[in-house]
């Protein structure tokens, strides 16, 4: 049967955006401040937790502050991926967390011309990063979000002291960690996005932009350390509910008039595979008289980067276009019935006048068809006779 709505977050980092900022806006929104205190309590990590109610300029905002009970060691993935593994929460989030701390070892390493595994976290393998990171992916889980969006991202200009010395902003590895992420140029000195927050924006939002059309259920505000005079240093993050997960969607796009026709089912298949609702083709005349092939694709959102990829991979194209659709769709389900023996699955709607429509799976009765030695037509008319009979009784 369809879906009903779903839960969704949408990030708006209109002053930045770290870690604790992060973690602060999920309890804003309604995470349990006990839920938090317990997480942390099970870590084998030696922290405390502090969290309170702060204005930045007119706004009032959630602040979380994580503080070492002890000194604390420098770590490298290995060591950060083991607390994870000690870590009460759901396999979801701790993947996602160990997906984070990755990437922040993938960009350290790229930048500073070392390999990952040696790697040696300063700021962002410290306790208080370890609890934003996983705190952050194990609070949306626990709220029950689905996917998440975000806007444009503020980021500052200037310098900061580093382990490394001095660096530009945003930092280099910060900058790596928000490739393929919306931000613009805030105007602001200082440092707006922590590499923490570049990650965790990363890892759950992909840089999907807010869709046209949402159902805003609560929104909170997660404080940031500063407090300028010049503008409130906190990030919003709005819980909210989507359409149907049948029916937002997306459209991706591509004309080609250098690939080979023969080689336009191989790439439909792939397409498929990596999570397409619908594959169509279209004749197109192209530029200079050329005769193309346009490839679209229909894709949930979290199908999005999946298929893009696969199509720019797969394909001629130095581009594709995209953009958020609505469809309707009608209620069905599908079931398996035997028929002579052999299992058939059939897709079952009904219509807005509650009429029955039936559509046979494909495959199913090709090889019934061959088992029963009647024709792929013959077996389908028979098959939803049965079906219409049935439905009469």
């Amino acid at each position: 049967m369809m879906s009903g709505p779903h839960r969704c977050l949408i990030f708006d980092p209109f002053s930045g955006i770290s870690g604790d900022m992060i973690l602060a806006g999920l309890l804003d929104l309604g995470l349990a401040e006990e839920w938090l205190q317990e997480l942390v309590g099970d870590l084998p990590l030696k922290v405390k937790v502090e969290t309170s109610s702060v204005l930045r300029g007119p706004i009032r905002a959630r602040r979380v502050v994580v503080g070492p009970r002890d000194v604390e060691p420098d770590r490298r993935l290995a060591d950060v991926l083991q607390v994870l593994d000690a870590a009460q929460v759901v396999d979801s989030a701790r993947k996602q967390a160990a997906t984070a701390f990755r990437r922040l070892a993938e960009a350290e390493a790229e930048i500073h011309g070392v390999s990952v595994d040696e790697v040696q976290f300063h700021e962002v393998g410290a306790a208080d990063a370890i609890v934003d990171i996983l705190g952050v992916c194990a609070g949306v889980a626990e709220l029950g979000v689905e996917i998440a969006y975000t806007r444009a991202a503020a980021i500052g200009r200037g310098w900061i002291t580093s382990q490394h010395g001095q660096l530009p902003l945003p930092a280099p590895a910060t900058m790596k960690l928000l490739e393929g992420i919306p931000v613009f140029d805030s105007g602001l000195d200082g440092e707006l996005v922590t590499p923490t927050g570049a990650v965790l924006l990363s890892v759950l939002t992909e840089g999907k932009p807010v869709p046209g059309t949402f159902r805003p259920l609560r929104s909170g505000f997660g404080a940031g350390g500063r407090n300028p005079p010049d503008h409130p240093n906190c990030l919003r993050i709005v819980l909210a509910e989507l359409a149907s997960a049948g029916s937002l969607m997306m459209v991706l796009q591509a004309d080609l008039d250098d690939m080979s026709p023969e080689y336009v089912p191989p790439l439909i298949d792939a397409l498929f595979k990596a999570g397409a609702t619908d594959v169509t083709t279209l004749p197109v005349q192209m530029k200079k008289g050329r005769t193309g092939v346009r490839i679209e694709t229909l894709v949930t959102e979290s199908h999005h980067q999946a298929v893009a990829e696969t199509l720019l991979r797969e394909s001629t194209t130095l581009g594709l276009r995209y953009w958020h659709v609505d469809r309707q769709v009608l209620p069905r389900e599908i079931k398996t019935i035997e028929w002579r023996g052999n299992p058939i699955r059939v897709k079952i709607s009904t219509t807005p006048g509650g009429h029955l429509r039936y559509k046979l799976e494909y495959s199913d009765v090709i090889q019934a068809a061959r088992r029963t030695g009647t024709s792929a037509l013959a077996t389908q008319r028979e098959i939803e006779r049965s079906l219409r009979l049935e439905e009469k009784r």
